[in-house]
């Protein structure tokens, strides 16, 4: 039974810091591409950030230089800290894995992801 568990979210000033985890479950964390996703009220899904499974990154340019991932292999666990909060990054955020290559994790693309979590929610105002 595949399990992503997002927590971390909440409310923050702008400017501020909040770092988020998911916790995986039920499949072979270790070789997956985990991802992180938000989606704002009224607005399509964004991809936020990658990390795949040699260790290698993506960052959506929305983001570059505020948001770093990161991921605990041994305790199946990816994070995401994010500094610099704006008001634009009111959403809810999602821990998802893909089972797909390392270059396919770090493209950008975000069509064939195989399991998603509930999500989180951060505020920003």
């Amino acid at each position: 039974h595949v399990q992503l568990v997002e927590s971390g979210g909440g409310s923050v000033r702008p400017g501020g810091s909040l770092e988020l985890s998911c916790g995986a479950s039920g499949y072979s964390y270790s070789s997956y591409c985990m991802g992180w996703f938000r989606q704002a009220p009224g607005k399509e899904c964004e991809l936020v950030s990658t990390a795949s499974s040699d260790g290698s990154t993506y960052y959506s340019d929305f983001v570059k230089g505020r948001f770093t991932i990161s991921r605990d292999n041994a305790n199946n666990t990816v994070n995401l800290m994010m500094n610099s909060l704006k008001p634009e990054d009111t959403a809810m955020y999602y821990c998802a894995a893909t089972d797909r290559s390392v270059d396919y994790c770090t493209s950008g693309h975000f069509g064939t992801y195989n399991y998603y979590g509930q999500g989180t929610q951060v505020t920003v105002s």
